[in-house]
């Protein structure tokens, strides 16, 4: 036996340095004989084919999207014609642009668009428009008012306050080019007394810009 893979490891050596003959005849990269050890074969070493092998992503066809078309614009659940309807507030100091999420008499999402035409801008300040943080606050009501002023709550616009504020953060700038998206939720009514409390939360991105807890009143002037 050990005669036989003598000649056998002989006629594979003698295939393997003569790349023209008995290609077909090669044997698998691993070969093992009854009653002697294994003989491996790596024929890589031989040849000169070059091995392509790509796993970085980057080499693909697909192509990313532009950045104008990549995100979504917001929904709209109400429009600025369906807002006037509800709230009573006019230019300069309507503060809410749309309605993106709303549950009746529970809570709503609206945003302001900040641009740079915005009558406060001006004044506040010349050579660095920020967004006044009192009318963030008001922008803020507008939108309990939108939860407020409905019949499940029992409010109406003819008898509809902002009665205060409490614990009130502001944690960053709001600046020209932003858009201000405002989170209102009621977390109490009182209807015997008119008096609601909520809770606002407004962003910027992701990142909070500004919180606290709001008081509307919803009684007799």
């Amino acid at each position: 036996m050990a005669l036989a893979s003598n000649s056998l490891a002989s006629f594979i050596h003698g295939s393997l340095s003569q790349p023209g003959r008995h290609s077909q005849l090669l044997p698998p990269p691993s070969l093992a004989l009854p009653g002697s050890r294994s003989l491996s074969l790596k024929l890589t070493r031989r040849s000169t084919a070059p091995l392509l092998c790509s796993l970085d992503a980057s080499n693909t066809t697909d192509k990313e999207a532009p950045i104008e078309t990549r995100f979504p614009a917001y929904p709209t659940v109400m429009d600025i014609n369906k807002i006037r309807e509800i709230l009573p507030h006019r230019f300069p100091f309507l503060l809410v642009d749309r309605v993106i999420e709303y549950n009746p008499g529970v809570s709503a999402v609206g945003i302001k668009n900040v641009t740079i035409n915005d009558n406060f801008f001006p004044g506040h300040f010349p050579e660095r428009p920020i967004m006044p943080g009192v009318l963030m606050v008001e922008a803020m009501a507008q939108v309990g008012g939108l939860v407020m002023l409905q019949p499940e709550v029992g409010g109406s616009r003819e008898n509809f306050f902002f009665a205060g504020v409490d614990k009130v953060r502001f944690r960053k700038p709001v600046i020209a080019g932003d858009t201000l998206v405002m989170r209102m939720t009621l977390i109490k009514l009182q209807k015997r007394f008119g008096i609601a409390k909520m809770e606002g939360k407004a962003y910027v991105g992701s990142d909070l810009v500004c919180e606290g807890e709001f008081l509307m009143a919803t009684g007799s002037d």
